[in-house]
């Protein structure tokens, strides 16, 4: 005896293959989307640091020259401050890369010669120090600079000033 259901041979319908191919499509891209996800984002960046070079000159200024930097910086994050020696009777010069009487200021204390004139921090920028003026003739006061962003600071670098002739 032959089956009465001759003409159902078909498993699955063309449009019931074609959505379930689609759905396993979608199924398997997002698979690979979430296992690469983590390697494809934008790593973040680490504290800034940077090297500076320190030259007495013979007129009674210092230079502290940026010679490396791993980010550019904005002029309003960059602290500087000109610290005395232990047990010498004087303050402590602070200010900030952007202030007014800092930034490309000429005849200040302490000034911010930005090469590029872009307002940020970068190589070969410099600080001078009139050390007459700031009191740091003998060598033993320290120059520090920090960044500043948000709530964290990070210090960027600490060296100690050379004495003028």
């Amino acid at each position: 005896m032959r089956d009465a259901r001759e003409g159902e041979d078909e498993a699955v319908s063309p449009v019931i293959a074609t959505v379930l191919l689609m759905a396993i499509t979608v199924l398997l891209a997002s698979a690979v989307y979430l296992m690469v996800d983590d390697a494809i984002g934008v790593p973040e960046k680490g504290r800034p640091y940077a090297s500076v070079s320190v030259q007495a000159l013979d007129n009674g200024f210092q230079v502290v020259r940026i010679t490396d930097l791993s980010e550019n910086l904005y002029t309003s994050q960059i602290s500087f401050a000109l610290r005395p020696p232990a047990g010498e009777n004087a303050s402590t010069i602070t200010g900030n890369a952007s202030d007014a009487d800092v930034y490309g200021a000429i005849g200040g204390m302490i000034t911010f010669h930005d090469r590029d004139a872009s307002y940020t921090v970068n190589r070969g920028d410099y600080f001078v120090i009139n050390a007459t003026q700031a009191g740091t003739l003998n060598g033993e006061w320290k120059f520090e600079m920090r960044s500043s962003t948000g709530s964290s600071s990070t210090s960027l670098a600490s060296v100690p000033l050379p004495a003028t002739n």
